[in-house]
């Protein structure tokens, strides 16, 4: 007894020395694995910084020389990662390069904050899309456009509202005697004819429902969004950050003000800015449950137009989608002529993975912007020269198919 009992002490303590020594060999192993994958890890995302960089410049670079844009933002935001390149010049008086906080013009993209402002005000209850205008204007109950519903305005199914103001419309008593003297082409609901009158239209009578002016009420949506480089009218502190857009003289312009422009086109943005924006669609869970509710309302489809569905500000694409339906749906057409709009009633969010996607253009400025929800990818374009259409969407397109 006597002789075993040192060697169990012998044989036990053997053991914990080889235990702890097999302990302290695996920790070496996992720390030199684990200092390994700290080095290994900001490599890759070098080279896919580094490959998505190549993408980008082959597309954006020959777009800029081609059509002579003196500068561009682009943001990418893949899997919860963002990328953002800037090019060339917001100013070619003074030379000032294209930043983090350049502001663009976004045109007719303002008008999917517009469709935000109006879902928003339907979610807390202010106002119904269904609707009619005169319901919060009665100037223009009993007339023509009092027959559609604030859907149909958001959609441009009212029946037939012009693309633009005519001349005469100076003031909004214009607009209101304007709306008061139209006659419709079609009956409400039957055909798209893209107008900034139309959804000019709802965004003042969202703000009428919440009882603010509409320029209020959209910075207040800016800052819930978390959207603080973004404005309606830019602020004298920031008008050293807000790009000169050249038009087809090669002149220096800013967008001019104009009826309904806040509604329509009258937003100004940064490319980070604008790249929040489309992450807050492609994953709305973060937002606050009312605004939540907005941003997926502006997600279902209304209407089928030819190759895309038109919902409030939105269009989309069963995606995968190629660049012909891309464009066919984005075709200056589109904007142009009226077109036949089959009712998806009452609505429908898409029954598959989508792309939802949005062009604007002022005189000077022009600006893309996509997204797929099922992907977690979104891309925006923002430039300092009215870029064809079909251009920045065969670039974005070239974009997303080697990043994706």
């Amino acid at each position: 007894m006597a002789d075993r009992a040192p060697k169990l002490a012998v044989d036990g303590t053997s053991k914990h020395i080889r235990g702890r020594a097999t302990h302290e060999l695996a920790g070496r192993r996992a720390f030199v694995a684990g200092s390994l994958a700290l080095l290994v890890r900001p490599a890759l995302a070098d080279d896919r910084h580094a490959r998505i960089a190549a993408a980008v410049d082959a597309a954006i670079r020959p777009l800029m020389a081609r059509h002579d844009v003196p500068g561009m933002a682009l943001g990418l935001t893949l899997q919860g990662q963002r990328y953002v390149f800037h090019y060339g010049v917001a100013s070619r008086e003074s030379n000032s390069p294209v930043t983090a906080d350049t502001l663009f013009e976004i045109g007719s993209l303002s008008m999917t904050f517009t469709a935000t402002v109006a879902t928003y005000a339907q979610a807390l209850g202010k106002l119904s899309l269904a609707e009619s205008p005169g319901q919060r204007m009665p100037a223009l109950r009993g007339t023509p456009v009092d027959a559609a519903t604030l859907l149909q305005l958001g959609t441009y199914t009212a029946g037939g509202l012009p693309l633009q103001f005519p001349d005469t419309v100076r003031s909004f008593a214009d607009a209101v005697a304007f709306f008061r003297a139209w006659r419709p082409s079609a009956p409400p609901g039957q055909q798209r004819c893209y107008s900034n009158p139309s959804i000019g239209l709802l965004g003042h009578i969202a703000a009428l429902a919440m009882q603010q002016h509409f320029s209020a009420l959209s910075q207040q949506l800016f800052a819930r969004l978390g959207l603080r480089q973004t404005f309606l009218r830019v602020p004298a502190a920031r008008a050293h950050d807000y790009a000169w857009g050249y038009d087809k003289a090669n002149q220096p312009i800013h967008v001019n003000p104009g009826v309904f422009d806040a509604q329509a086109y009258g937003v100004k943005t940064t490319s980070g800015d604008l790249l929040r924006f489309l992450e807050a669609n492609i994953d709305p869970s973060a937002l606050e449950p009312t605004l939540r509710r907005a941003v997926l309302a502006t997600h279902v489809a209304h209407f089928q137009v030819g190759p895309m569905a038109q919902g409030l500000g939105w269009e989309q694409y069963p995606f995968p989608v190629s660049l012909q339906r891309l464009q066919a749906g984005n075709a200056s057409t589109m904007a142009l002529e009226a077109h036949a709009a089959q009712a998806l009633a009452p609505g429908q969010a898409p029954p598959g993975p989508a792309l939802f996607d949005k062009t604007g253009s002022t005189n000077g400025f022009g600006a893309y912007a996509a997204f797929v929800p099922s992907q977690r990818t979104g891309i925006v374009m923002l430039a300092n020269r009215n870029v064809p259409v079909p251009a920045r969407i065969a670039a974005a397109h070239a974009v997303l198919q080697q990043v994706s």
